[in-house]
């Protein structure tokens, strides 16, 4: 059996949030909306990652955070023009999509330790 965990962030705006979402590599993968004019929930996806975005009152409360690990984090922080913080576990910058949901985009670092006492080694496991 295999389990995933999918964060639900709230957002104002699902095409605007997809929009920005695929700045950082992210694909919409479904659309939901019981009426054409009631509020939508968008599934995202890269490779094997989620993320749902609602439209809905009461799904997620607002300023969400996510912490996504990737294989080249300086490439996306030149896309977006952010920074790259080097941290003990790992090569790190920090977004705010337009709703408020903050996100931390990391690259491992080999040989470091990750916050469950694993060792990540050169492949980023």
């Amino acid at each position: 059996m295999t389990t995933d965990v999918v964060p639900i962030l709230r957002v104002s705006d699902a095409s605007r949030s997809v929009a920005w979402y695929r700045r950082l590599g992210f694909e919409p993968v479904f659309e939901h909306r019981f009426e054409p004019h009631l509020p939508a929930y968008v599934g995202i996806r890269r490779e094997d990652a989620q993320i749902h975005l609602s439209e809905h009152v009461g799904d997620a409360n607002p300023n969400g955070l996510v912490y996504i690990w990737v294989d080249d984090v300086d490439a996306l922080g030149a896309e977006f023009g952010v920074a790259v913080d080097d941290q003990p576990w790992a090569r790190e910058m920090r977004l705010t999509d337009p709703d408020g949901n903050r996100l931390r985009v990391a690259e491992p670092v080999a040989g470091a330790v990750d916050e469950g006492n694993t060792t990540v080694d050169e492949t980023g496991i």
